[in-house]
């Protein structure tokens, strides 16, 4: 996808504000391979996560930033790799496997799955937030 190695691209926990912030500014593209690469993920998932058609996508890549709804999911993306890589001790390839896996906290769903919806999100970081703190059940 991109140039750039998973070990190198490391994504940082924002605030809501700097969540919102950011997405106006406008979001580069090139963020979404650097992600999708991090996380294992095609390009048609990151898509699903963004809420936009693959060619939208695509269209985005050729300008070189998302809009500000597409932008403001990557970003919400990205917190959530922040978390999940805290969680997992930096290991992006086991925060990618568990992103996939079937949880009986969310009803038997992939954290993945979930990702279409900003309640997912949180959803999601809940359960990353229950993990880190040992709380199981």
């Amino acid at each position: 996808m991109g140039d750039v190695e998973p070990t190198t691209y490391r994504p940082q926990k924002a605030t809501g504000f700097g969540i919102i912030e950011q997405a106006r500014e406008g979001v580069l593209a090139r963020q979404v391979d650097q992600l999708a690469q991090l996380l294992n993920m095609s390009l048609k998932e990151v898509a699903t996560v963004l809420q936009i058609a693959e060619r939208t996508m695509h269209r985005f890549r050729r300008e070189g930033h998302l809009d500000e709804q597409s932008g403001e999911r990557l970003l919400l993306l990205e917190n959530l790799a922040a978390h999940g890589l805290l969680v997992f001790d930096g290991r992006s390839d086991a925060f990618a496997n568990w992103l996939r896996y079937p949880l009986r906290e969310l009803r038997g769903q992939a954290p993945l799955a979930l990702l279409t919806t900003i309640s997912g999100f949180s959803l999601v970081d809940d359960v990353l937030t229950r993990i880190e703190y040992g709380v199981y059940a």
